[in-house]
């Protein structure tokens, strides 16, 4: 009898850590990765977001604000709402928390300039993708300025209101650590872009100044957003490749907001130890970047986005901190640590003795 309770009790064991069946479900949503991004991009098109903004609406009123099919309006709307982008009550349509701050072009902190970026300038070149692999050449060198000057003007005024919270929250870290200064901040903010991490910094440091690096056909936009900000006068510019132009001396703060991702290894070092001449002693650098974890076995999105650099770059990758760490110890850095912000990613902070 013992001996057939112990075999009945071998069998349910056995039963427990059976595995389940292996399924195809994850790769089938990977399959269809695309469609989400695509979905929201012809909702903004479309101006779904703007018209839902007025508040909750039918199919039938949101057809009729967008003058758009109701057979189109229902298979996109019900999509959206499976998403949680869209929520529904009853036969009303009204907008996700989330969707209401970020996909309504009249609000402050609209991103659907970067889905319109993804779906117009990315996707071409990321069809390509086999081909890349194969060869290791890129769809286009952005990295260049022939070509990454207009790739870059199209869309990195969007970008400020992605990195703003991030470069406020650093803008408020190294207010508490700035080095001695006559009253005249210095800031070298190098292939500014939209410029926001030197303008948040601009903002929180009274009579901070900011020198711009960027290319000749990307400056506007820098000096676009400093307007609107209300910086302009204390803005000023050098055109040209970070890699060649001459940043000059003497500055208290110089920040690479998302860029050694596009340069390489060897680019990026080379980059870093003119900031290291360029600063002042005591000026500090800040490095924003999408960093894998030491083993580069996640998270996910920085190593998607060296994915996106291989399209895209004849060098670039992204970095761990590992990596960037020793670089800035080679090149003299020292005070080497991590400020927390709202970003996929900390920000690496390091001071010039």
């Amino acid at each position: 009898m013992a001996k057939t309770k112990a075999k009945s009790k071998t069998k349910v064991a056995k039963a427990k850590i059976t595995k389940a069946p292996v399924s195809p479900q994850r790769l089938i949503e990977f399959a269809w990765g695309f469609a989400p991004m695509l979905i929201i991009h012809a909702a903004i098109k479309n101006r779904v977001f703007d018209v839902l903004n007025a508040g909750p609406k039918t199919l039938e009123e949101i057809a009729a604000a967008t003058q758009s099919s109701q057979r189109g309006l229902r298979a996109l709307l019900e999509a959206l709402v499976g998403f949680g982008i869209l929520h529904r009550r009853q036969n009303r349509f009204s907008l996700a928390p989330d969707t209401a701050a970020f996909m309504v072009s009249t609000k402050p902190g609209y991103l659907g300039g970067l889905v319109q970026h993804f779906a117009a300038q990315l996707l071409d070149n990321w069809r390509q993708l086999p081909e890349i692999v194969r060869t290791g050449n890129p769809a286009t060198m952005v990295d260049h300025e022939d070509q990454g000057a207009e790739f870059f003007s199209k869309f990195v005024e969007d970008l400020f209101n992605l990195n703003f919270a991030a470069a406020a929250a650093l803008a408020d870290d190294l207010a508490k650590r700035l080095p001695a200064h006559d009253g005249n901040l210095r800031i070298l903010d190098i292939a500014a872009g939209s410029g926001v991490w030197g303008i948040a910094l601009a903002k929180r440091i009274a009579q901070a100044h900011i020198t711009a690096v960027d290319f000749a056909k990307v400056l506007p936009v820098t000096r676009r957003v400093a307007e609107r900000q209300q910086l302009s006068g204390r803005l000023s510019t050098i055109e040209g490749d970070m890699q060649h132009v001459d940043f000059g001396r003497g500055f208290h703060v110089a920040t690479l907001g998302h860029i050694l991702h596009s340069e390489g290894q060897t680019k990026s070092r080379h980059v870093l130890k003119k900031v290291y001449d360029a600063l002042a002693p005591g000026g500090i650098i800040a490095i924003a970047e999408f960093v894998p974890n030491d083993d580069r076995n996640g998270p996910a999105y920085p190593l998607l986005f060296a994915v996106n650099m291989l399209v895209h770059t004849e060098d670039g990758d992204t970095f761990t901190f590992k990596q960037m760490t020793g670089w800035l110890k080679e090149i003299g850095f020292r005070k080497i640590r991590r400020v927390e912000v709202p970003a996929p990613s900390p920000i690496l902070v390091a001071v010039k003795p």
